[in-house]
């Protein structure tokens, strides 16, 4: 399920077949990230009020500098967003996503991401409403089957 309202909130749900310590690991583990997240690592200790980079997919570039807001492991991440690999993006004021984490029936967890504070930054939100039905569909994919999408081009 997807919801959008294009410059202040976009919500997505999706159910996986993976507990929610597997959804946390795709999360914040640069050996599952890679996988799904256009080739980029992640460095952080996931700690509230820590630094949360994410590297280019050959680790030259830093594409985004962010900051932990909350993080309630496995069932709640929360962080800045401003994407600096755009130089356009890059001047727009931060957003927020948060990673809410459910366990579910049969071994599933529930899986809702929101993007919110878009207001000053509608060129991110227009930018990632695409990207996150990608990001989200790759990581299903690879926690349900242990194969990765095809490289993002």
């Amino acid at each position: 399920m997807t919801t959008m309202t294009e410059t202040t909130t976009q919500v997505y749900q999706l159910y996986i077949r993976a507990t929610p310590e597997q959804v946390w690991d795709a999360i914040t583990k640069s050996e599952f990230r890679r996988k799904y997240f256009f080739g980029t690592s992640i460095e952080s200790t996931f700690e509230a009020g820590a630094s949360m980079r994410s590297l280019s997919p050959d680790g030259t570039e830093v594409w985004g500098d962010n900051t932990v807001l909350e993080s309630d492991p496995p069932r709640k991440l929360v962080h800045t967003w401003r994407s600096l690999y755009d130089a356009e993006l890059s001047q727009e004021e931060d957003s927020r996503v948060t990673w809410q984490i459910d366990p579910a029936q049969g071994g599933l967890s529930k899986l809702t991401l929101i993007h919110d504070r878009l207001e000053g930054a509608p060129k991110t939100a227009a930018h990632v409403a695409g990207g996150w039905m990608w990001v989200l569909s790759g990581m299903k994919t690879l926690l349900e089957t242990g194969e990765a999408f095809p490289a993002f081009e």
